[in-house]
This record gives structure tokens, sequence and C-alpha cells, in this order.
């Protein structure tokens, strides 16, 4: 067994997260992949379009037949046919020739643009004029413009967007490989909590970590499924873990990671088989008695038993655990702006202060104002619009210095 509070950083936590391998793949219809992870790169097998197309109504024409053509003298030019939607022209177009043309439809042969209806004039049922000239190519999407043949369109391990799934169908893919969203089971401990539905007793309180964390999973892209409120009781936290390894890809448990005479859950997950504790304490704050553990191929997270400390946590690194195991490659998907500190930090060096911030418009410039509070107050986290990072290597920050505001999701 590993010391207790043989802290790390975070960075070092972080690092880890490749030792736990991804939760599966499954295959979906294209219409069902929006906000899924896709497990392989969607390569096109055709061009894309696979023929010249017009962007506009107008009439095809060789771009040749247009030049020199202005108002004062426009191009004079014989109508050779209408081009259908859908279908393959069997006319082709010569010089000083056009075909009346819909947006969408195949450019006859002998054309290579088209000029837009609004640069035109009908002088009878067989004759045009052109009032401008157009380039080669113009108002048109050539053989391959959006898409050429063997292209990769789409990385693996990229959230599938609302135009990803688009240029998925563009190409022919109307099944999708993607990663299974991974299952995480969450466990409240405490002889002190009840659940919501209750009226708490003298010295109780309502669950509010099941809630958080489960909103929590759920914006980080996973499934979670709550396992219920064990008390102080080692073997009752046995049987919940138990149960939720056996059905879900990893599990948060809330409360007990500390080393008091009433948590238990450093010793429940050594009494697994093929356990280990990879972490027991790390340097940030609020969060230090944070447990990391592995189980089999599963993670098994001790999370501090007050809220707020347990939602810094999951930002700061459960969160990047489940993207991982869920196969998303790209950005933590964090979004943040820059704003201008209210007033000032303070700080310890060799931790990682998370703070969180109200985010104020004053005078055209975005103000960070610090709410303190102790790590128990859900309230600090309802006003709050982020989080600010105080550097382990800092001794706080100065009122006036130019931060980054890691926001909540909305």
């Amino acid at each position: 067994m590993k010391e207790f509070f043989q802290v790390i950083s975070i960075r070092k936590v972080l690092d880890m997260a490749g030792s736990f391998p991804p939760a599966g793949t499954e295959e979906v219809e294209v219409f069902q992949a929006c906000g899924r992870i896709l497990a392989e790169d969607i390569v096109s097998k055709d061009n894309v379009p696979a023929f010249a197309r017009s962007t506009m109504d107008g009439y095809a024409v060789a771009a040749s037949s247009t030049f020199g053509a202005s108002e004062g003298i426009p191009a004079m030019l014989e109508v050779a046919g209408r081009v259908e939607m859908g279908t393959t022209p069997e006319f082709s177009v010569g010089p000083g020739q056009a075909a009346l043309m819909p947006t969408g439809g195949m450019l006859p042969a002998g054309t290579d643009s088209v000029v837009m209806v609004e640069h035109t004039e009908i002088l009878d049922d067989k004759t045009i004029e052109v009032y401008k000239s157009v380039a080669p190519l113009g108002n048109v999407l050539d053989v391959g413009d959006d898409v050429k043949k063997d292209e990769v369109v789409l990385k693996k391990g990229v959230r599938l967007r609302p135009q990803d799934l688009a240029v998925a169908a563009s190409v022919g893919e109307p099944i999708l490989s993607v990663y299974k969203k991974p299952v995480v089971g969450i466990v409240s401990t405490g002889d002190e909590v009840v659940s919501a539905d209750q009226e708490p007793g003298p010295g109780q309180i309502r669950d509010m970590n099941t809630y958080a964390l489960g909103g929590l999973c759920h914006q980080a892209g996973a499934e979670y499924r709550s396992y219920g409120i064990v008390g102080d009781d080692p073997q009752a936290l046995r049987q919940a873990c138990e149960k939720a390894l056996n059905e879900c890809d990893m599990l948060l448990v809330s409360g007990g990671s500390s080393v008091g005479a009433r948590d238990h859950t450093i010793e429940v997950i050594e009494g697994f088989e093929k356990s280990d504790i990879l972490v027991h304490g790390v340097s940030i704050s609020p969060g230090k008695p944070t447990i990391l553990a592995k189980v089999g191929d599963k993670q098994v997270w001790g999370l501090p038993g007050h809220v707020t400390s347990a939602m810094v946590v999951f930002h700061a690194m459960v969160r990047p655990f489940i993207h991982h195991i869920a196969g998303y490659e790209g950005e933590d998907g964090v979004r943040s702006v820059l704003a201008k500190l209210a007033r000032n930090v303070p700080s310890v060096q060799g931790r990682t202060d998370y703070v969180r911030v109200r985010l104020v418009e004053k005078d055209g410039e975005l103000t960070a104002e610090p709410i303190f509070g102790k790590s128990g107050v859900i309230r600090t986290m309802v006003e709050a619009d982020g989080f600010i990072q105080v550097d382990l290597n800092e001794e706080g920050l100065d009122p006036g210095s130019m931060v980054r505001v890691d926001l909540f999701d909305k």
C-alpha cells in the first residue's frame, strides 16, 4: 500500500490517463451520431461533387464566349438547350452558345462556367445578351472541389458536429463507427448524507454530490448511474462499488477519500483483486485528498465529500479521463476567456489553486471577481461563471492581472 498523501501534481495525474483503455466502439446511423466520438477515419470513396455543377441560376457557357462583354457591348449567344435537375445533359454547347442552367445542375459538354441570370437579357426564345464576362469555372463547383477521392474528410477521435454528419453523408457513409459513451457509476458516502427527498435530521445533510457529478458526467459526454448513498460501513461500500464496477466503465466515490477513521475508500479499493492505488493526494486546492486507483482496467476515483471540492476535481482531472476513454482526441472542450482580475488572490506555492470567479463587464472590459468560500458551500459554484487557476509556482495573483477564466458549461 502506498503511503497516504504522497502528493503529486495535476500534470502527473493527467499523464496517467493513457493507462486506461477506451470504452469500446459501436455503429450508429449518421443522423444519430451528433456529439459522438468518431472511432475511425472517414475516407471519401468518390469526388464530391462527382460532376461540374452550377452554383447559380443562369446560363452555362464557355467563358471565352463572354470575354469583353459589357453593358455597352453585350455578347449575343444562342440558347442551345435547357439543363434539367438530376439529369445528364444530352446536348453540348459550342462557341457562341449557352444553356439555361438551374442551381445545382450538371454543366453540359463544351461549358466551363455559368453567367448569372442577372447579367443576361432574353431577346427571344433562342437568343440572350450577356452584359458581364465570366471567368473559367466562375459560379461552378468543379469535380472534387468539395471533397477529393481518397481524402480523409473526418479524423478518428473528433466529436461529431452537424456539419461533420453532412460531409459523412456526402461521401456515402450512412453508418458510422463511434466510441461507446463511457458509463460512470456514482456512489455517495457518509452517515450524515440523506437523499434529496428526505427531511434531514440533526447533523444530516441532503445529498448534493450525486446530482452535481451526474450532471458533470453528462456534460463530459458520459452516461451515469447512481448506486445510492452508503453510510460509513466498509462492507456496504464494497458491495456498492463491486456492483458499479461490474456494470460501469469507471467509478466515482464521493466522500471517504481522506485519512480519518471514517474514511474507508482506500481500504475498500485495496480489497479488490488487481487493484492498484495510483494516487492519494494531489497538489490542488480544493481537492487535495483525491484518490485515483485502477481495478482491473477500470478507473476508480475517490473524491472529496465537500461538493465544491468534488466538482473542482472533476473539472481538473476526471473530465479529461472521461474524454480519454471516450476516444476523444481534440481539445478539452473547455471554453475560456481573458479577463482582468478585480482583486488580489492569495495562494501558497506548491499547489494549484482553483478559484471561482464571477465575470462582470465594466467600461467595455471583462473583469473577473473572485468568489471565496468554504469548499462545502455550493452557492459559490452557483454564483460563479468559471475558474481561474493559480499555478503551483506562484504566490498569488495581483489585482489588474490578466487571467484566463475557464468557463462552466451553459
